[in-house]
């Protein structure tokens, strides 16, 4: 199984509060989140590591090739690196997906801070899962502008909302798809569409059969406040 990263973002509310670090080399409890996520991928035996950088942040580019080395000495997963600026994560997502579309992939953005167990859980479930898509998601709300996700009885997915339209749970930013979504996710930046929000909503317009899967909590970086909140929420 592959793993995607969308580590591109420029994090701009970040740096408008003072935070001159890059997004994806951000620390939580000492680990930065670049590193922290590819551990884990790593762990899970991820056949293929694709991340993709903007190439205007030439920290988080020499890290992440640093990366790349320290895999190949010790005979670790590939790390493969795309360097682009792009305009969305769903743009981020297309200039990878030629590098995830010959099996099932997990996709995330860079600041999304889970707990390393129940993700294991999650990725163990999409193993053995027939859709096409099993998706994480959380009834923690801590999130300026979040994605609701409205499911049947089975968890089967039938909507995705900017409004809470009687939601339960709302998008975690992890995405586990079979190759067959990269199909609509090239006709969504044919047609001029932006945000992972947008092409969300097309696999539910295109009959892609989505689950949802429930995570206690997922966490967003986004502001400096949140870096200690994520840390206190690992460390418990």
């Amino acid at each position: 199984m592959k793993f995607g990263i969308i580590a591109a973002g420029e994090g701009s509310r970040l740096k408008q509060e003072g935070l001159t670090t890059d997004k994806p080399l951000i620390r939580l409890n000492g680990i930065p989140l670049l590193c922290r996520l590819i551990n884990i991928f790593t762990s899970l035996n991820a056949s293929d590591i694709v991340v993709i950088v903007n190439p205007l942040m030439p920290a988080v580019v020499n890290y992440v090739k640093q990366l790349r080395d320290n895999h190949q000495k010790q005979n670790l997963c590939p790390v493969t690196i795309v360097e682009k600026a792009t305009k969305s994560s769903m743009h981020s997502f297309y200039e990878i997906s030629p590098y995830l579309s010959a099996e099932p992939f997990c996709l995330t953005t860079i600041d999304t801070v889970f707990h390393k167990t129940e993700f294991r859980d999650y990725i163990t479930a999409f193993s053995t899962f027939d859709g096409d898509g099993l998706m994480a998601v959380t009834d923690f709300v801590d999130d300026e502008k979040p994605l609701y996700v409205s499911t049947a009885s089975d968890m089967t997915i039938d909507g995705f909302y900017d409004t809470p339209h009687e939601c339960k749970y709302i998008s975690g930013g992890i995405y586990c798809l079979k190759p067959a979504a990269i199909t609509t996710l090239k006709r969504c930046v044919a047609e001029g569409q932006s945000r992972m929000r947008n092409f969300q909503r097309q696999l539910v317009l295109d009959g892609m059969s989505l689950k949802a899967y429930p995570f206690t909590k997922i966490l967003d970086v986004d502001h400096v406040s949140d870096i200690r909140k994520a840390e206190m929420f690992l460390a418990n």
